[in-house]
């Protein structure tokens, strides 16, 4: 993540401040760079175009705005949005619609995982951009209960219980047939030894004592390691993500060109530098913005990303958010993902 550089508001005067908050509201409406004439109107200040051309150029020496080759109009820069969002914004409200039907989707009793699907879908639906939920890290999710079933031959179903109420059922294949009562032994095990424990805690362990030496253990926990080791070796839990709405971006001028749109869908797809970036979240304070090549994946140069952790209890288990180009309405989409996060960590503590 590259460093975020924003000028004090001491360097940049009142009035340009003033300017600028005008001329990127305007651009995030039109999409249009924003000419002095058009800034003489909607800031109703009374200068002339002549007085605000002087400070436009003042606000592109210091890199807050910049001027496509095409237009005489000005178009903010990432530094430029940087200073409008942590100091010249006013955030909207959400309407009670939308308030409504984020309610109404997140506060029905739904298993975790549809949960945090429907919170997904939500955030796209609202904002018309892509929705992302970051499912919550595995190394939180704790073992609850094991059962072994024999089928025929050397095959085993597997039924695993975690504290998020999923249910893992999984075939394995092991070295030997076990009777019946040997996966009840091997089960009540591993039952009594690592219930409660971290699925993370429980691998790293299962795998540290099958290096000891066979004599050390006795038979029912070398069975049980034995059958357990299979479970891990097949099934390596990975971090994932919810993404609902990508098509939405395709909507959006500013990510029309094909090649920039292919890599951004190619990361979508691959979710390795998207769950990367959310995984920095897990332990900010609040919402998050990054805005453009701030995140420092160049697929998201022209992008810009709002993030809010969300909490099982008092412990934030994972992150939500939007990624949608740098123009957007970022008074409206960041208490989307605020509120959003808010109503999801209150879905999942009353489960």
């Amino acid at each position: 993540m590259t460093e975020k550089k924003v000028l004090s508001e001491n360097v940049v005067g009142e009035r340009a401040q003033h300017f600028l908050k005008v001329l990127i509201e305007r651009y995030i409406k039109d999409g249009q760079p924003v000419g002095s004439r058009t800034l003489a109107k909607d800031a109703g200040s009374g200068l002339s175009p002549a007085t605000i051309r002087n400070i436009m150029a003042d606000l592109e020496e210091m890199g807050l705005v910049d001027s496509p080759h095409t237009s005489a109009g000005r178009v903010p820069t990432v530094s430029g949005y940087r200073m409008f969002v942590d100091s010249l914004l006013t955030l909207q409200p959400l309407q009670n619609l939308e308030l409504g039907q984020l309610r109404d989707q997140l506060e029905i009793e739904q298993e975790p995982s549809i949960l945090l699907s429907s919170a997904s879908q939500m955030l796209s639906e609202l904002t018309h951009m892509a929705g992302v939920v970051m499912m919550p890290r595995r190394e939180r999710v704790a073992f609850r209960q094991i059962e072994f079933l024999p089928l025929s031959g050397d095959r085993i179903l597997t039924i695993l219980v975690t504290n998020e109420e999923e249910v893992l059922n999984r075939i394995i294949h092991t070295k030997k047939s076990y009777t019946r009562s040997e996966l009840e032994q091997a089960s009540n095990y591993l039952n009594q030894a690592f219930s409660g424990r971290t699925l993370t805690s429980m691998r790293e362990t299962l795998f540290r004592e099958m290096q000891q030496t066979r004599k050390d253990l006795d038979r029912n926990m070398t069975q049980a390691l034995e059958i357990a080791g299979q479970l891990f070796q097949q099934e390596e839990p990975a971090e994932d993500c919810v993404i609902s709405g990508q098509t939405n971006l395709m909507d959006f001028n500013d990510l029309a060109d094909m090649q920039r749109l292919r890599q951004l869908f190619d990361a979508f797809t691959q979710k390795h530098d998207i769950l990367h970036l959310l995984d920095q979240c897990l332990h900010a304070d609040g919402v998050q913005i990054f805005i453009g090549d701030e995140s420092g994946y160049r697929h998201l140069d022209n992008c810009s990303v709002i993030t809010a952790p969300y909490r099982d209890g008092d412990e934030v288990i994972g992150v939500l958010g939007v990624i949608g180009p740098t123009r957007m309405a970022y008074d409206r989409v960041i208490p989307i993902v605020d509120v959003t996060a808010k109503l999801l960590s209150a879905a999942l503590k009353q489960q």
